[in-house]
């Protein structure tokens, strides 16, 4: 496969499961605060797992954003790089990780693989809020890895430029989804109960219920 772009950064992860939404809140930011040279692609994977093959594929030197269970506090961040990205797959810590090591195992036996793979990540806060957005602790690391993600890109030779506040920036994905949008437009957990409906759960305890 002809390479088609020098270094991408992709975040993954569900929007709808408060902190799984992390990698893409964080390349959102990314994408918001600064412009990179031609050759540097940002891209929100969302949850497309091995479909992202092609584009992890075609790119010399990729970098990840996600939220990964490493068992540390929440809203730590954790670097990883070349070697200890594959060795992710030895214990699954991220419910993306399968499709991710999927694609990196996939690119090594069609000599497809990137020169560089660098994944950063942070420790979620809660991943089963359906509906939910990202929790504090962990909105507050953005940020910081918008900022690991602006050295990195440097040290591979693609130094970013930080925008200015009333540059115009075509969004990554539908403006409904960006991060503001998204919690102004959804229901608090009172008007729609985000663990499942209160009237089910109620009538599966209930005495004679199947």
């Amino acid at each position: 496969m002809t390479h088609r772009c020098e270094a991408l950064v992709v975040g993954i992860g569900n929007l709808l499961w408060a902190d799984e939404g992390f990698g893409v809140r964080a390349v959102e930011a990314l994408h918001a605060t600064h412009a990179f040279p031609e050759g540097v692609a940002l891209a929100d994977g969302g949850t497309q797992g091995i479909y992202l093959f092609d584009l992890v594929a075609s790119a010399r030197r990729v970098l990840v954003l996600d939220a990964i269970d490493f068992g540390l506090a929440p809203g730590t961040l954790r670097v990883m790089r070349d070697a200890d990205v594959p060795a992710w797959g030895a214990v699954k810590v991220s419910p993306h990780q399968t499709g991710f090591h999927d694609i990196l195992s996939l690119a090594l036996l069609r000599g497809e693989s990137p020169d560089a793979v660098t994944l950063i990540g942070v420790q979620p806060e809660d991943i089963s809020d359906f509906g939910g957005s990202l929790r504090e602790v962990v909105r507050a690391r953005i940020p910081e890895a918008v900022d690991l993600t602006v050295r990195e890109l440097a040290a591979w030779g693609f130094p970013g430029v930080r925008r200015l506040a009333d540059d115009a920036v075509e969004p990554l994905n539908a403006g409904a989804l960006a991060l503001d949008a998204y919690e102004r437009g959804r229901p608090s957990a009172e008007d729609a109960c985000r663990v499942g409906d209160a009237r089910v759960l109620a009538a599966a305890v209930a005495p004679g219920s199947r």
